[in-house]
């Protein structure tokens, strides 16, 4: 298990790295920058341009991972899609994959949650109407990936999102940030404004 992909929002590295107090807020706004221009993963800024330890970002990288599975788990319903990779994918959190024991142990199989129950077939998963209402248009799930919020969310749940993403991403409010970092936030300043405009239009 190299890298799990949610819709919904789930801690970034920074608010797992925050909330185990090991990095200042000056030095994750600092990498994230950094990492956000040289279009690079955060992890990697960290290690090689910040000179943290190897070792806290592969733990903090496995909480997230942990946590994702943990996201997963809870969900009703869900259409699950695995890839087998020859390498780890560059999108990939780790470059040594959880093992089984790490995000299996202690966890009930699914057999052993619904004894009783037969489980449907793919088929017939596919033809099944949906539980949670119409489907979503997949501009707008694009949208909402690109805004951090979950299918549903309602309006004030989308705008606030919005607003802290502006206040992240907006040029104007990092004056210290190099031409090359203002410009990749200039370019994620526009993606975040386009997704919200696709929303609310």
């Amino acid at each position: 298990m190299v890298a799990v992909e949610l819709d919904g929002p789930v801690p970034s590295l920074a608010e797992e790295l925050r909330r185990e107090g090991a990095v200042g807020d000056d030095v994750l706004k600092r990498s994230l920058l950094r990492a956000i221009a040289s279009r690079r993963l955060h992890g990697e800024v960290l290690v090689r341009d910040f000179k943290l330890s190897p070792a806290l970002i592969d733990t903090a990288l496995r909480r997230q991972l942990l946590t994702r599975l943990g996201v997963i788990e809870r969900l009703s319903d869900a259409q699950l899609l695995f890839r087998v990779t020859v390498r780890p994918p560059r999108g990939a959190l780790v470059d040594d994959p959880l093992r089984p024991p790490e995000f299996l142990s202690g966890r009930r199989r699914g057999r052993d949650r619904h004894t009783g129950a037969t489980p449907a077939t793919p088929a017939a998963r596919r033809s099944s109407p949906r539980a949670d209402g119409p489907s979503v248009d997949p501009r707008q799930l694009a949208a909402l990936r690109v805004l951090g919020v979950a299918p549903g969310a309602d309006a004030l749940a989308i705008k606030r999102a919005y607003r802290q993403l502006a206040r992240n991403y907006h040029p104007d409010l990092h004056p210290q940030a190099s031409d090359d970092e203002r410009r990749a936030l200039a370019e994620r300043f526009v993606e975040v404004t386009a997704a919200y405009q696709t929303l609310v239009a």
